[in-house]
């Protein structure tokens, strides 16, 4: 068998220490660990080592959680500040209230009866806690944690090498190091030189070292298509900050200061307060009896200081509405792909932070037919041929639905929502036309289209992932009829 140089080098290595990682064999060779690896994996293709890639993935506390590790997750240190009662007035102006208040009350740690806060004794650790004093021990306290953001995900690839019997067998027989000339010179050539040197043997059946090319991240290759296919259907792409003003967010979307998903655990709330624009008098006039429209409004107290706000938005409808309040005449026909955030657990399904595809239309004589014709047609060229709609519930949009696609081996899978926006989010701003509006999640579209079962991979630092995905995808991998 002629192997080179390198290659005898590194199999007279691993007869004496049958195994090794890359550093520890490149120390031994004199070398980088990433030739040890470009040399074990020749090995591994003449069947002479073995190579073996594992990707490690370890927790580190954030510098919050490296301080909350130290004194105390903020509803410990806020249970431990009062003995068995204490007014919720006095136990709201502890400086961890805003984060500790919410927590206890979710671990059932305390009741709130008669304006005091009272110990319920049910204080044991939880996997948080657990988690947080010893991250090794995993868990369910880890998902709690990364929630939370107090510890953050770290992946390392480590590559193993190890000789086979095979391998030993040869090396045992004795390998001759003597160094051989892959090259040859003109100089060489012509002087007659290479008659004398020991030239190295190729082999025509051994395939060359495949190469790859640099290819644009699937993921983004997904999102330039769904770019370009509402550009061909004429609409034009806004912009917009992370950050949003709660008025934004919610308010002008005629979203209840009291919606659940105004919650700490759904949303990201930021210290930093902006003013409300001008006319926001109709905002809240309508959140509070309708204004000058039929709506009775939501009742109950609007706070401007609570509209001021500033969150990480939670959706790209803040953008969408700023624009048609920018643009009340027709026609409007815009679109968005931009990321949003929302404190979710992270599992395989569900990220704090992805990317949200939206799109408007504003126009005269406009209908809620005009609207699911766009979103088929959409989803059409997107590839999935059979589309239904089923209807659904949304605060600022009323009718609504809910755009579903069948999909084979997995049956009608929903993508997202849609409607037309209710009286109470136009007439605020003088937009007297039916506007449409739909989203869709495009990660839930990505998981379809690249045969994914863990969003997470979307994310990673996987080369392989973006060696392997074709630059297309047929049609047969997600598109079916029913």
């Amino acid at each position: 068998m002629d192997l080179s140089l390198n290659e005898k080098r590194l199999l007279k290595v691993l007869e004496k220490i049958k195994k090794g990682d890359p550093a520890t064999l490149a120390s031994h060779m004199d070398t980088t660990a990433e030739s040890v690896i470009q040399f074990a994996l020749l090995l591994e293709g003449r069947g002479l080592a073995r190579v073996e890639k594992k990707v490690d993935i370890t927790y580190h506390l954030t510098e919050e959680g490296a301080r909350y590790a130290r004194e105390g997750l903020p509803e410990r240190q806020m249970l431990n500040s009062f003995n068995e009662r204490i007014p919720i007035s006095d136990l709201t102006a502890h400086p961890l209230s805003r984060v500790g208040m919410g927590q206890m009350r979710k671990k059932g740690w305390v009741a709130i009866r008669d304006g005091m806060v009272e110990k319920t004794g049910r204080d044991a650790p939880g996997e948080d806690e657990i988690a947080l004093a010893d991250l090794s021990r995993g868990g369910k306290g880890i998902a709690l944690l990364q929630k939370r953001g107090l510890i953050c995900e770290r992946q390392e690839t480590v590559y193993l090498i190890t000789v086979t019997p095979e391998g030993e067998a040869l090396a045992a027989k004795g390998l001759d190091l003597v160094e051989e000339v892959g090259t040859l010179t003109r100089e060489q050539i012509i002087g007659g030189a290479w008659k004398d040197l020991r030239l190295r043997r190729y082999s025509l059946e051994t395939l060359p070292r495949k190469i790859y090319p640099g290819k644009v991240h699937p993921y983004q290759r997904l999102l330039d298509e769904m770019r370009q296919i509402l550009l061909e259907m004429g609409f034009a792409e806004i912009y917009g900050g992370l950050v949003q003003s709660s008025f934004w967010n919610f308010d002008a979307l005629f979203q209840p200061q009291d919606h659940p998903a105004r919650e700490m655990q759904d949303t990201f709330f930021l210290k930093e307060h902006v003013p409300v624009p001008e006319g926001y008098e109709k905002v809240r006039d309508m959140h509070l009896h309708g204004g000058t429209t039929s709506s009775t409004g939501w009742g109950g107290h609007w706070s401007r200081e609570k509209a001021e706000q500033c969150v990480l938005r939670t959706h790209t409808t803040s953008l969408s509405i700023q624009h048609l309040v920018a643009h009340p005449e027709p026609p409007v026909k815009v679109f968005c792909i931009g990321r949003v955030y929302r404190r979710e657990s992270i599992d395989s399904t569900h990220l704090a932070e992805f990317e949200q595809l939206e799109g408007i239309v504003m126009d005269r004589d406009v209908t809620f037919r005009h609207l699911l014709g766009f979103l088929k047609e959409f989803y059409g060229r997107m590839g999935f041929e059979d589309v239904r709609f089923r209807p659904g519930y949304f605060p600022y949009t009323e009718p609504s639905v809910e755009p579903e696609v069948y999909v084979d081996g997995l049956g009608w899978v929903e993508m997202g929502g849609a409607g037309i926006f209710r009286e109470e989010v136009r007439a605020p701003w003088g937009v007297t036309h039916p506007v449409l509006a739909w989203g869709l999640g495009v990660s839930r579209v990505a998981m379809l289209r690249l045969g994914l079962k863990d969003l997470r991979q979307l994310y990673r630092t996987d080369i392989d992932l973006v060696r392997e995905t074709p630059s297309w995808q047929q049609s047969s991998e997600v598109r079916g009829g029913n």
